[in-house]
């Protein structure tokens, strides 16, 4: 993905979809401009999210949509960021650009963000006289750690950079200023010739990776770090739970040591855009036999047959956009619905929304 430098891509540009959704309405994707003074490029004031939708038999579906969405609003809330868009629209938003983009799959971008109100312009950290601004864009994907990553896993290292500490800075809201500590941890990892690096928390305890969260297999025993360890409460993260529950694997949250990296049997990252990816050495250390573990090969695959509607999943986790059809109340409320079925013919989601007329 990255040359050796770890500054240079050597990857595709991605396609785009042309339009964005802003504030209410489709626009260009051209037109999606900010103001140079804006709020957001000064102080990093934004949160958003990552939301992948996958190519199914049935049309393109949104994994775990309305989670998603409601992670988005609950960082919203975090932040004080007052606005009028409710779970209902946004999730329509995001059904609807979809629909647009022509696209069997594709990533999902939603972002909110104080922008600048030109004809009273106010510039200093105070964020609350600065307009709010929503988008939601998208583009095709692929495989964020590599396509060979799924497979052979990545080498990573533990970074000298920590994670935050939980009362300077909020790790439970997906927000633009804390990926600047991302971007430390990723880029230092980058250039020292490894994929990813995984932060400690304050203690000095296993946090996540620059964007995504671990797991950490000992024996029949899936552990992964708790919220207290300044991690992002993810929803791959809470997906990969969930089966490891139906599968009957011992899963726990606990506290993990650095060096219990170092001895486990096998070590994956979580995450919207890692998905499953196994991690086969740390500070060149070798992980278990040195590539994807059998429990971490279970998990995944588990997990991509969910996402490709191929198995039914725990909880109401994918959205089929094609089968979303908006529907009226005598109240003249839309809203989308879909009732997907799985290969046997079965209902097993529905879905709905309101949408945004």
């Amino acid at each position: 993905m990255f040359s050796k430098g770890g500054t240079t891509k050597d990857i595709k540009t991605p396609r785009i979809v042309d339009v964005v959704w802003h504030n209410g309405e489709f626009i260009k994707w051209d037109d999606a401009r900010v103001h140079v003074m804006s709020h957001v490029l000064h102080y990093g004031s934004s949160i958003f999210e990552g939301i992948r939708c996958y190519s199914t038999k049935q049309g393109p579906a949104i994994f775990r949509l309305r989670e998603h969405m409601q992670r988005f609003l609950n960082s919203a809330k975090i932040y004080r960021m007052d606005h009028p868009w409710s779970m209902d629209q946004l999730s329509d938003a995001a059904i609807e650009l979809v629909k647009r983009s022509g696209m069997d799959q594709c990533y999902i971008r939603p972002i909110l963000f104080r922008s600048l109100d030109e004809d009273n312009p106010a510039f200093g950290v105070n964020p609350f006289p600065n307009p709010l601004a929503c988008y939601i864009g998208a583009w095709d994907w692929g495989k964020y750690l590599g396509d060979e990553a799924i497979e052979q896993g990545v080498d990573v290292c533990v970074s000298t950079w920590n994670r935050l500490t939980p009362n300077s800075m909020p790790a439970m809201a997906k927000s633009g200023a804390n990926y600047m500590n991302s971007q430390l941890i990723k880029m230092e990892a980058l250039l020292n010739g490894f994929a990813e690096g995984i932060a400690l928390d304050d203690r000095g305890y296993v946090s996540e990776g620059s964007g995504e969260n671990i797991f950490v297999v000992v024996g029949d025993v899936v552990l992964t770090p708790p919220l207290s360890s300044s991690i992002l409460p993810g929803i791959t993260r809470d997906s990969v739970i969930q089966i490891c529950q139906e599968l009957g694997i011992n899963v726990k949250e606990r506290t993990i040591q650095r060096a219990a990296l170092y001895v486990a049997d096998e070590l994956f990252f979580s995450g919207t855009a890692a998905e499953v990816t196994p991690i086969r050495s740390v500070d060149r250390i070798t992980v278990g036999s040195g590539g994807r573990g059998p429990i971490t090969e279970k998990i995944q695959k588990i997990f991509f047959e969910i996402t490709k509607g191929e198995r039914k999943a725990p909880g109401k986790w994918l959205t089929y956009v094609n089968e979303s059809k908006a529907t009226e109340d005598s109240n003249g409320y839309r809203s989308a619905t879909a009732e997907p079925t799985d290969q046997t013919g079965q209902p097993f989601l529905t879905y709905q929304t309101a949408s945004l007329d």
